[in-house]
């Protein structure tokens, strides 16, 4: 008997008592109206001594309930001897009928008036569901300072009644509980902390307060871990490795990593901001692989540019910081020791494939012909896996209709899956992801396979390459490849198309040098213009026609601000509109007063693309990372299939909202 049960009787008291009280009104207005006054006063006496003894008995009518409640088990000795505390309950909840030990944990409760929910408030009361109870359930309850096990079943006896009354018991399970909290609060990750740029911070700084960045560095860090009960050690000049307990792992996500910022407030008069990429490894079955998810994700951080942190664990990469934009580097040693090896390489195989994303742009293509470059000189056969493009790659390949020096250049991927054997080499450039290739199983029988790309790295990038050139503070994939051919020969000489074709791709992604642009990549257009670069050659290449010209205008006349600074545009549905583009009215609308950050939304064939620019203050390549995009700090771009623009659109405003929460100080 339930709380439902007990209030019928008092509710059919108080009838009785009404009906009584009707009648004697009745009378009043009647030949009986002294006996209805009588009896009307009567009914109030009654009323008031009902109220009465309801109160003072309700206590005592629960309790003699539950003992008809407990009496009522006996008849089924084996949940009475069941040694955890069992309780039968309707699919609303209701409590039928409980042993003495689940009386014991609610002793201070009136249970014949609750239900399970009044007990336990996380308690989902759809579990008592037909489909449910029938399944059985398994959740974690806890009242007051412990936790049960509750485990919850239909028995067969009452499924048969076809009742829907589930039977539930309990395992006090608090001590195990107490001991996994206090196991995963004290588990350890790993850390492997990196001082960006280190050595260019340090050139840059003056001579006379070298020692005391470097010792205001150290101290930096070395507090932030104190603080927090690890470990440090410094193993190189630039590298630490850090051990912290997991409990303090929820301050580092809540702060987001405020350590990133206490390096770049460093000020000891140095011209270069400090910054650290910090990559955590977490929950690997042992040390061993949380040593390598530590070292993956330091390597994430380093490929996305830096001043960030990045958790790695068995599930995931997930991402903190980067609020700063990348710096060059003024070394060119890794160039040198990339280009022996791909030379080494390219000279070992017996042919090479070069693949770059879909869609393809002047940067990939251009980086495609300079690598041709250098498989001639190791006298390697070499193709250009490459199906779609842009008109502007259109335009120059037409240049290329009649000369026999590049016939059957290019090929589709099916004619790549015919030429791909055992030493093969396949050189992926402008892209590090699988998933934006032409045909992704063109590496799935490749033993050898070269990265050489300058996006920000994502959690999606291939695995196992042979070599990888990835350097994201370059302008472009074109500079880094330039930069590869200066080490490659020293008597190295391209032809004018393979030179205006690297060129450009630089051109392109650093918008006519004005974007991403460092002294490498002047350095590189330099060595290209020496090549007999023909620059009103390559400006031609990217004129456009009136009908076009008119379509970009329409673009940026289409553009809605949003949050004050932040421009949106969906491109009108054409086929004169390309990325170049797309990426030329995003540009533009940086020009107009008060926005510092852009986005072109253009859909083609069932998808859609979308480009982002930035003049520094947002970061347009979180926001669109969280649509599957990537890129860089101020230039970024997406791909989203099977959408309309309308819904990109709304996608794109949701991760620009997100980005402004978690970036939110």
């Amino acid at each position: 008997m339930n709380k439902n049960k007990t209030k019928q009787i008092f509710i059919a008291n108080e009838l009785y008592i009404l009906l009584f009280a009707i009648i004697g009104t009745v009378m009043l207005f009647s030949n009986f109206h002294i006996l209805g006054i009588v009896q009307i006063i009567l009914s109030l006496i009654i009323f008031l001594l009902s109220l009465i003894f309801k109160f003072a008995s309700k206590k005592k009518i629960s309790e003699m309930i539950e003992q008809v409640t407990l009496s009522a088990g006996r008849s089924n000795e084996g949940l009475l001897s069941f040694p955890l505390p069992i309780v039968l309950l309707e699919s609303d909840g209701s409590i039928i009928w409980y042993n003495t030990d689940f009386r014991k944990i609610f002793a201070d409760k009136s249970l014949s008036e609750c239900s399970i929910s009044d007990l336990f408030d996380e308690f989902d009361i759809s579990l008592l569901s037909q489909k449910h109870s029938s399944e059985g359930f398994v959740r974690e309850l806890r009242y007051e300072d412990k936790v049960f096990k509750a485990i919850g079943n239909t028995p067969q006896s009452v499924a048969e009644t076809g009742k829907t009354i589930t039977l539930m018991y309990l395992d006090d399970v608090s001590s195990v509980v107490e001991l996994r909290q206090k196991y995963i609060a004290e588990k350890t990750f790993q850390c492997f902390v990196m001082v960006d740029n280190y050595d260019e911070l340090m050139d840059a700084a003056p001579s006379s307060v070298v020692p005391q960045l470097q010792a205001e560095l150290y101290r930096t860090i070395n507090d932030w871990v104190a603080q927090n009960n690890g470990i440090i050690l410094k193993y190189e000049k630039d590298k630490y490795f850090i051990m912290f307990e997991y409990k303090h792992f929820e301050g580092f996500v809540k702060n987001k990593f405020d350590i990133l910022t206490k390096i770049r407030s460093i000020d000891t008069k140095n011209s270069i901001p400090a910054s650290i990429s910090i990559g955590i490894g977490m929950n690997g079955k042992d040390l061993v692989e949380n040593d390598t998810f530590a070292r993956a994700a330091l390597n994430m951080a380093l490929g996305r540019g830096g001043d960030q942190a990045v958790i790695k664990d068995d599930e995931q990469f997930r991402f903190y910081g980067a609020a700063t934009k990348e710096h060059e580097k003024s070394t060119r040693v890794k160039a040198r020791v990339v280009s022996f090896a791909l030379s080494g390489l390219i000279n070992n195989a017996e042919n090479v494939v070069v693949l770059t994303h879909k869609n393809a742009d002047v940067d990939g293509v251009g980086a495609a012909f300079g690598l041709l470059r250098i498989c001639r000189i190791h006298n390697t056969p070499m193709t250009i896996a490459m199906e779609t493009y842009d008109k502007t790659v259109a335009r120059m390949l037409a240049k290329l209709e009649n000369t026999e020096e590049y016939n059957g250049l290019v090929i589709t991927a099916d004619e790549a899956h015919e030429r791909i054997g055992e030493n093969t080499l396949v050189i992926m450039v402008d892209t590090h992801k699988i998933s934006l290739l032409e045909d992704a199983t063109l590496l799935n029988n490749v033993k050898q396979f070269v990265v050489i790309d300058h996006h920000r790295r994502t959690a999606d990038f291939v695995e196992h390459p042979s070599l990888v050139y990835h350097e994201p503070y370059a302008s472009s994939t074109c500079e880094m490849v330039t930069e590869i051919l200066q080490y490659t020969s020293n008597k190295m000489s391209l032809t004018k198309f393979e030179a205006e074709a690297l060129y450009s791709g630089i051109v392109v992604d650093t918008k006519n040098f004005t974007f991403k642009t460092g002294v490498r990549t002047f350095e590189a257009a330099s060595f290209l213009r020496k090549q007999g670069v023909d620059t009103i050659a390559v400006k031609t290449v990217f004129q456009q026609d009136l009908k076009t010209y008119i379509k970009r205008s329409e673009i940026i006349k289409n553009a809605e601000i949003v949050r004050e600074n932040i421009a949106i545009s969906i491109s009108p549905a054409s086929n004169d509109i390309t990325n170049i583009v797309m990426a030329q009215a995003a540009d533009e609308l940086l020009n107009i007063r008060g926005i510092i950050a852009s986005f072109v939304i253009r859909e083609c064939d069932g998808n859609v693309n979308i480009s982002g620019r930035s003049l520094g203050e947002i970061n347009v390549q979180l926001i669109l990372e969280k649509l599957g995009g990537g890129g860089h700090m101020t230039i970024a771009g997406a791909q989203l299939e099977n959408i309309t623009g309308a819904s990109a659109k709304q996608m794109l405003m949701e991760a620009i909202d997100n980005y402004y929460i978690d970036n939110a100080n």
